[in-house]
């Protein structure tokens, strides 16, 4: 009886022993991971490309607020000219304005409403005629509302469903294709895909909008693969809150990054992973937010 009992007790240490040092790789492998993706680029080791390197223009969309306001104004920063897209003509003026004075480089505005279908893309196609683009940033969006609700809820739900899916996803298949192909043919070239951490598992309560972002990550985890190959970096970002205006503006604090600190914190990952949460602090607490949805 006491062999078995011993037996026993040794077999239950082993796989003790097992577990803490499964968990203990996995710790490390964390830490070394967000070290090579988020902190070395903090004192000047970061193994991101050079973004000027892939082309003169950087295009982004929904670039007079939030994350493409401060995308557009960063790149920039780094030497890229820049072609703002956005529905709102006076705000795409003033942030033109804005990055040739603070930045001294050359801008263009598209104004186009990413609600509509296909027909407002011939616009596009017309204002990046001959650009050499090599930064391309998928980030307008729309919430019907970042408060909690049914599906249901929502205040003419056939209209509010059609905008969301056409500005959250048909924007991002079309700004693509548009720009992929001549990425592909000079054999270089990023696209940025602003998702959301809301897409990494079912959100009730945020069903549609959470779908959108399910459908960016696996559509641009997808493309990403299709053109490794090709020298063209297809990166997906999944923050979880950034002050802006779809965010209702939280108070800057611990998890809530500024949309200036995310877009310079994660423009350093490109080149490094291609589906991260953008920034350190996002990296830490995202998975955790993960453990406790449905």
């Amino acid at each position: 009886m006491g062999s078995w009992m011993e037996l026993g007790g040794s077999a239950f240490q082993m796989l003790g022993t097992v577990a803490a040092t499964w968990w203990l790789l996995r710790v490390a492998w964390w830490l070394g991971h967000a070290l090579l993706v988020y902190g070395l680029p903090q004192i000047g080791l970061g193994l991101g490309i050079s973004l000027r390197r892939q082309g003169a223009w950087a295009v982004v969309t929904g670039a007079t607020n939030g994350i493409g306001r401060s995308y557009a104004h960063e790149l920039a920063r780094r030497g890229l000219n820049v072609v703002l897209v956005s529905r709102d003509l006076s705000k795409l003026r003033r942030e033109a304005e804005d990055i040739e004075r603070l930045h001294g480089k050359e801008t263009r505005v598209i104004q186009v409403d990413f609600s509509g279908g296909l027909e407002i893309y011939e616009t596009v196609e017309r204002g990046l005629e001959g650009l050499d683009i090599g930064i391309l940033v998928n980030n307008v969006g729309v919430a019907t509302n970042i408060m909690a609700q049914k599906l249901m809820d929502v205040k003419n739900p056939g209209k509010s469903f059609t905008d969301m899916m056409n500005c959250n996803m048909l924007s991002m298949v079309q700004m693509t294709r548009i720009i992929l192909p001549q990425m592909v043919a000079r054999g270089r070239g990023v696209i940025i895909n602003i998702s959301s951490e809301a897409g990494r598992q079912p959100s009730p309560f945020l069903a549609l909008y959470a779908a959108t972002k399910a459908f960016m990550n696996s559509f641009s985890r997808a493309v990403a693969l299709e053109y490794q190959s090709s020298g063209v970096i297809i990166q997906t970002l999944t923050p979880l809150v950034v002050s802006s205006n779809m965010s209702q503006m939280p108070p800057i604090k611990f998890l809530v990054k500024s949309p200036d600190d995310f877009a310079r914190e994660a423009l350093d990952t490109v080149g490094v992973s291609n589906f991260t949460w953008g920034c350190f602090l996002h990296s830490v607490h995202g998975p955790f937010e993960e453990k406790h949805q449905p």
